[in-house]
């Protein structure tokens, strides 16, 4: 059987009743390819215009994300469509302007940018480390740094320093994140997105490891009898982690397969 084949039956639960269905997107490496600087990604003109089709198409659209939500919301440039941000724990609701922050990662917020400003010393940044404010988190990356080896060495030690502090850490493509020291992922995110929704199928896309975590949010929802049917679809790359290709239902290749994955739900 083809993969052609394989994905259109998948999915074949979602086009048949698109009243009842999610499309739930990661962005970065899915939706838009990795780029150099994080803040250069922008969502292909053709893949946007398919994705607005799929958003009047189907009950529930969403993009989920390790970025802020209304980060992610001007990457795809779309306002009809609900975004998770910081890996479930903002919700920018489809067509609103107010993001809603998970309570208990919220109230963390202000020891987590302590630690970060004591930690960005002026070794991560001659190493060309980059931080970024998330609000509840803060990142490190080292993508495009002179020497990444070395980068990602320095980084190392800040993950050490933040465990110590009691702070929770977690590791990306080429990217640290310090989280507050309480449960969040995108799994957990979904499960607030979806909580009033009268769904019966969902699939999601994603290419990282912090996808692996909408996966298993799924499963959970149907094996609660929430959802009948769950697709979850890996995106393979250079980088893709194994964790995510083994939790997969499918792979699709880059995000110029999950634009054929976007128009498949169309046809």
């Amino acid at each position: 059987m083809s993969a052609a084949a394989t994905l259109a039956e998948a999915l074949e639960p979602l086009r048949a009743d698109p009243d009842r269905s999610a499309v739930l997107l990661d962005v970065d490496g899915t939706l838009a390819p990795i780029v150099r600087h994080a803040e250069d990604a922008r969502v292909p003109e053709p893949t946007r215009a398919i994705l607005i089709q799929v958003a009047k198409r189907y009950a529930c659209v969403a993009c989920v994300s390790g970025r802020r939500a209304a980060m992610a919301r001007q990457i795809v440039a779309l306002g009809s469509i609900s975004y998770l941000g910081n890996h479930g724990i903002e919700l920018l609701r489809a067509g609103g302007t107010q993001v809603e922050v998970e309570r208990e990662a919220g109230a963390w917020q202000r020891r987590v940018h302590q630690f970060a400003e004591r930690a960005y010393r002026d070794d991560l940044q001659r190493q060309r480390v980059r931080f970024e404010d998330k609000g509840p988190i803060v990142a490190f990356h080292w993508r495009g740094a002179p020497d990444e080896a070395a980068a990602e060495i320095a980084v190392r030690g800040v993950a050490t320093e933040a465990e110590k502090a009691g702070l929770g850490v977690h590791w990306g493509r080429k990217v640290l994140e310090i989280r507050p020291p309480v449960p969040l992922d995108k799994g957990r995110g979904l499960h607030w997105l979806l909580r009033d929704a009268d769904l019966d199928h969902a699939v999601y896309v994603g290419d990282d490891l912090t996808d692996v975590d909408a996966f298993r949010g799924l499963r959970e929802l149907v094996e609660q009898g929430r959802l009948e049917t769950a697709v979850a679809v890996g995106v393979r790359s250079e980088e893709t982690p194994g964790e995510l290709e083994a939790a997969a239902d499918l792979l699709v290749d880059g995000p110029r397969g999950v634009r054929q994955l976007l128009s498949a739900l169309l046809t």
